[in-house]
């Protein structure tokens, strides 16, 4: 899952960068209100986590700017300024969650999840297409109720499309939600090589990734006119 922190304090951002990246989410930084939105034009996330003390634009003016453009990403504030009045300004302006400094990084990845699974309309901490599961909280695959075997890569790029089931990805989306991806110099054409392991793996089961030309892939389940 794919997090942009935006942050203007390189201590801080450093510490939540990492510890973010532990638990498992590929985590991009922005320390300038401006920066922030110019890129949540043209790129896409699954949360942010935004401070409102920014220099260009401040925390809430640039949530306030995102909600009037119907960009509804979850969002959870960071604020040193803990009072009701506070929290009550910024739920109104649009934000999700609220969490005061200073935490527990236990307690924020708790609520970047929770909110994740409610923008995907998930009550539970699981994501599925037909028999396939995804757990976020054991971050375990099962496949009809079985335990499903994947290397981390190939889990990575599962997880992606599990949460994306029904909807086209292309190869550059699953890569930029990729962990540590400069560590391999993994590229377009791994993807190629994970999504044709992972199709091994799905075969004769009721879902399978579909590749749409020209567009990118789709995990979806199989319908009863496919062989």
């Amino acid at each position: 899952m794919r997090i942009l922190l935006i942050e203007d304090e390189p201590d801080l951002a450093l510490w939540l960068t990492r510890s973010l990246q532990k638990k498992g989410f590929t985590v991009e930084w922005s320390n300038d209100g401006l920066v922030a939105h110019h890129r949540l034009q043209i790129e896409e996330f699954d949360a942010l986590v935004l401070d409102l003390g920014l220099p260009g634009m401040d925390g809430r003016a640039l949530l306030a700017r995102l909600r009037s453009e119907d960009n509804r990403t979850p969002v959870l504030i960071l604020t040193a300024r803990d009072s009701l009045q506070e929290r009550v300004d910024s739920l109104e302006c649009g934000a999700d969650d609220f969490l005061p400094k200073p935490f527990r990084i236990e307690e924020l990845v708790a609520r970047v999840n929770a909110l994740i699974r409610r923008s995907r309309g998930k009550d539970k901490p699981r994501m599925a297409c037909a028999s396939l599961v995804y757990d976020l909280s054991t971050q375990r695959f099962t496949l009809d109720g079985a335990a499903l075997s994947v290397s981390p890569r190939e889990g990575e790029v599962l997880r992606i499309l599990v949460q994306r089931s029904g909807e086209p990805v292309n190869k550059q989306f699953i890569l930029d939600r990729l962990n540590d991806k400069d560590e391999d110099e993994i590229n377009i054409e791994a993807i190629e090589v994970l999504v044709h392991r992972l199709r091994k793996k799905l075969q004769l089961s009721d879902v399978h990734i579909v590749t749409l030309r020209g567009v990118g892939y789709c995990l979806e389940p199989v319908t009863d006119d496919e062989p």
